[in-house]
C-alpha cells in the first residue's frame, strides 16, 4: 500500500442533533489535522445493527446496546425540559406536577408521531398517560426547537439542545421538577475488535469532551 494513501475514514453514527450540536465541534480539530470522518445520522437500532455488521466504527446511542457483540460505555446524561416561548408561558402560567390540565388544548411539538419524549415526560413528571395527538411532527429536534422558539407550541427537549434559548429567554422552562427525566447516552464499538488508531482517537476525544457535558 502506498504510504501516502489516505487512511480509511472513521465511520461514526448517532442522533442528528447530538452529532451537530455536541460532536462536530469537538471533532473539528481532528478533521483539520487530517482525520477523515464519515458521519451518519439515524435511529439507535438501525445504527447499532450497522455497527454489528461493520458499517460503522463507533455509534452514539440513546439506548443501551444489548448483546455481547457490542461494547458500550456511558457517555452523558441528558435532562429533559418542558419548554415553550414566552407567549405560551404567559398563557399557561406557573405549572406544578399536578397541573397537567393547564396544558389541555396547547399544541404539542414532537419529533415522532408516537411522541416518545413527551410521553415519557408526562408519565415521569405528571404521572399520567399522554393521549394527545401532536400538532407538529418533525424528525429532527433542532426543527422542533425552532418551531417552539417561533411560538408554535410546547415541547420537551434535552437541556443541552435548548440551553442557549433558555439562557436568552427565547424559551422558558414551564416546569422545574425535582426529579426530571434523564436519559443516558452511550458510545458503542464492536467487541473483540482492535480499533484502528484514528478510531480510538475519535472515541477518546468524544469521551474526554463528554466529561464537561
Amino acid at each position: 500500500r502506498d504510504a501516502a494513501a489516505p487512511t480509511e475514514p472513521v465511520h461514526l453514527g448517532g442522533p442528528a442533533e447530538i452529532l451537530a450540536v455536541r460532536i462536530m465541534p469537538v471533532l473539528a480539530p481532528l478533521v483539520a489535522e487530517g482525520v477523515r470522518l464519515r458521519v451518519t445520522a439515524g435511529l439507535a437500532d438501525e445504527l447499532l445493527d450497522g455497527l454489528r455488521a461493520g458499517r460503522f466504527d463507533l455509534v452514539l446511542s440513546a439506548v443501551r446496546p444489548r448483546g455481547r457483540s457490542v461494547l458500550a460505555a456511558p457517555l452523558m446524561d441528558e435532562e429533559f425540559v418542558l419548554v415553550g416561548a414566552p407567549v405560551w408561558h404567559a398563557r399557561i402560567g406557573p405549572l406544578g406536577t399536578d397541573d397537567v390540565a393547564a396544558l389541555d388544548g396547547v399544541p404539542l411539538l414532537s419529533y415522532a408521531a408516537d411522541v416518545p419524549i413527551l410521553r415519557r415526560y408526562w408519565r415521569h413528571v405528571f404521572r399520567q398517560r399522554l393521549t394527545v395527538q401532536p400538532a407538529l411532527v418533525m424528525p429532527d429536534l433542532r426543527g422542533v426547537l425552532a418551531a417552539a422558539v417561533a411560538g408554535a407550541g410546547v415541547t420537551v427537549l434535552p437541556r443541552y439542545l435548548c440551553a442557549d434559548e433558555l439562557r436568552t429567554g427565547a424559551l422558558l422552562a414551564l416546569l422545574d421538577p425535582e426529579d426530571p427525566p434523564i436519559n443516558t447516552g452511550f458510545i458503542a464499538q464492536r467487541a473483540n475488535t482492535t480499533l484502528r488508531p484514528e478510531v480510538a482517537r475519535v472515541r477518546d476525544v468524544i469521551r474526554q469532551a463528554a466529561r464537561t457535558w
